[in-house]
This record gives structure tokens, sequence and C-alpha cells, in this order.
């Protein structure tokens, strides 16, 4: 059995793997303006790298959380980590569009497993009393990278140049493989890792034949690509609509997502209270995740806010909600297979949520020329609720209603 501290130490590694994922990802976005020029890339071959990604992630989310439950978290994220520094690694050395996309495929292949083995990790090391909290812990650093992500690679850039910036990003992967693998000292490996006696995981088809497993699937297609909207065109957004330059897009698009690093923390902690004065855990997730669907509304009112700060404002009210929302969905997963199930549960879910934002990127570009960000704004302030009716049952789905575990 692992000791507590043991266990906190190893979720705060399981959040700097986290922030270590989302930071990697963001480099090439902020460093894209420099290296489209220097090897002359058109709009259309950037998206296709930015495309490579995306799709590899997409694969890998679902495959790699089955290896994450056939490994182990321990050994799973060794080998998740030490690919993707290596393919970030790679980026040093790309000579134009082609050898960028391949070390953005490969990129995706690693990060892929990273979440899936962060909640897994989660939940099989934290005392079920705490596990909200470390839950939400493990999610927010992908947060915390998406934040630090712009102005540690503007750094890293201008000292190094923007080859440098990425070699320094591997060697951060590098460094967290060594407080890694120090961590489990002196821990048996049998607590840790999988052996011939686990029990092992169930099947896909038996997961995809649950209705409650079904449902999570189906609402995370409904809000993850609200997710993949704000991530990727909200700048585009503030400088198109709101006539907003560079440098302040830069100053001030981070805001929302501190907001979301507070939720993600604060969210699983209150439903951790919650559930300690005797609520049901699955009363207490479904609860806390309906009042952040009656906050998404607030996506609607930033397009049509007076002024870029109110806007700004209303975003981040978005990304607070989504923060509750994903640390007690994310709690939902574990409360609701076995643990050996976990990682693949998530990583299934997040291959719904990565094929809706493909698809629905390639909505929004054609919207937005015909029309404005403003149907976009609207579609991202009902789709929680919609997500929410899912969960719940509301939405009538074939093969009943389903057993969730309490």
């Amino acid at each position: 059995m692992i000791s507590p501290a043991r266990a906190w130490l190893l979720c705060f590694l399981l959040f700097l793997a986290a922030a270590l994922c989302f930071l990697d990802r963001q480099v090439l976005s902020v460093l894209a303006p420099t290296i489209t020029k220097e090897f002359g890339m058109s709009n259309t071959a950037y998206s296709r790298v930015v495309f490579a990604f995306v799709l590899s992630y997409t694969l890998m989310l679902a495959l790699g959380g089955r290896v994450m439950d056939a490994l182990g978290t321990r050994r799973g994220l060794t080998l998740a980590v030490g690919f993707w520094s290596l393919a970030s690694a790679a980026h040093a050395f790309v000579t134009g569009p082609l050898t960028l996309g391949a070390a953005r495929f490969f990129l995706g292949v690693g990060e892929g497993p990273a979440i899936p083995g962060a909640i897994k990790g989660a939940v099989e090391w934290m005392d079920a009393k705490r596990r909200g909290l470390a839950i939400g812990l493990a999610s927010s650093g992908a947060a915390v990278g998406s934040v630090l992500a712009p102005p540690l690679t503007a750094w890293a850039a201008e000292h190094l140049g923007w080859r440098g910036a990425f070699a320094a990003t591997a060697a951060l992967g590098a460094a967290w493989l060594l407080a890694w693998i120090l961590a489990f000292r002196g821990l048996p490996r049998a607590t840790l890792s999988p052996t011939a006696e686990s029990p092992r995981s169930s099947s896909w088809r038996s997961l995809l034949g649950r209705v409650e497993v079904r449902r999570l699937l189906a609402a995370r297609f409904c809000f993850d690509p609200v997710f993949y909207f704000y991530m990727f065109w909200i700048p585009q957004y503030l400088s198109k609509e709101r006539g907003m330059s560079l440098a302040a897009i830069g100053a001030l698009t981070w805001i929302p997502f501190v907001f979301l690093e507070v939720a993600n923390i604060g969210a699983g902690h209150v439903s951790d209270r919650i559930i300690a004065r005797g609520v049901p855990r699955r009363k207490a997730r479904m609860n806390l995740m309906l009042f952040a669907a009656l906050l998404t509304p607030a996506s609607f009112l930033a397009a049509l806010a007076g002024t870029p700060a109110v806007a700004i404002g209303l975003m981040a009210v978005l990304m607070f909600a989504h923060g509750i929302w994903i640390t007690n969905f994310m709690a939902l997963i574990g409360d609701t297979v076995e643990s050996r199930d976990v990682a693949t549960t998530v990583g299934l879910t997040g291959t719904c949520g990565g094929i809706a934002g493909m698809l629905s990127n390639l909505i929004i570009g054609p919207v937005v020329d015909h029309y404005s960000f403003t149907p976009i704004f609207l579609a991202s302030a009902v789709v929680y609720p919609l997500a929410w009716l899912i969960l719940s049952g509301r939405v009538v789905f074939r093969g009943g209603g389903g057993n969730n575990h309490e």
C-alpha cells in the first residue's frame, strides 16, 4: 500500500506530466509565424501539420489508454513521456513541412496516453475520500501548461532560437522522467504495475456494451469541441472581430486558463467534501456538473459583450465551468468502471471528443467565413446542458438505463 505522502508526490508528478503535455503541444502554435515564414509554408500546409498531430493524438487516446491499463501507470507514463520528449527534440532538426508534420505526428503518438494515464494513477493511488481532489490536481496540469507555453516559448526562442525552444521542452521531459523514476524508489513493484495475477482490463466490446459507458462517450462528443474551439480559435476571434493586436492577445488570453486551473482543483476538493457528508458519489458529481452546465451560457454572452475585456471575462466564466465539469466527469469515469479499466475508458471518451473536435473545426471555418463567430459561441453555450441530460439518463439510450456504480 502506498503511503498518503507518496501518493500525493506521485499525483504532483502526474500534474507536471499533464502540464508538460500541453506545454509541448503549444510550442508550435507560438512559433508558427516564425517557422512558416522560414519554410515558406502556406496556411494550408500548416493546417496539414496541425492535422497530423490531432489525428495521431485522437487515435492514441483510446489505444494509449489501453496500453496504460495493460502496463500500469508507472511503466506506461515512463514510455509515453520518453517517446514524446524524443519527438519534441526531433522538431529541432526538421527541414520543412514534411519532416515537421512527421515530428508532430509522433508527438501526438506519445502524448495520447498521457491524460488517461494521469487519471488512472490518481484513481489507483489516492484514497477514495480524496479522489476528486487528486483527479482535479492531475487534470489541472493541462491548464498550467497552456498558461505557461506562450511566455516560456517566447523566452526560449529569444535566447536559444526556435529550434532551441523545442530542445528545451525535450530537456524538461528528461528531467521529469528522472524525478518519476526516483519517486518509485523503495516501493514494491507489485503495488504499482500489473502482474500475471492482476485482473485483466475489460475488452472494448464489453465496455461499449455498457449503456453508462456509452453515455460517457456521447457526452464527451458533445462538449469536447468547446475546449478545442477555445484552444485554437479564440486568438483568431479576438483579432478579427475584436480588433486586438497580437501583443494584446498574448497579454490577456492566459486569463481564462487561470480560471480553468482554479476550477480543476477546487471542484475536486468540493466534490470530496460533499461526498464526505454522505451524498452518494454519482449524485455529488452530477450536481456539480449541472451547476457548471448552467454557467456555460456565458459563452454566448461573450460574443455579445460590448468590450473585449468583458468578452474575455465571460470566456473565463466558461473555462471556470469547464474546469468544474471536466474534473467531475473524469471522477465519474472512476466511479463508473473498475480501476483496471479507467485509462481505457478515459481514452475512449477522449477519442470521441477528438473526433468531434476534428469535425467541428471543419465546420467552424466556413461558418466564420460566411457569418461570424456568434453561431459558434451560441453552440458552445448549449452543449454542456445537452451532455448533462445524456449523462443523467434523460436522453433515452438503446439498451436501457444501465447500472451506474456508486
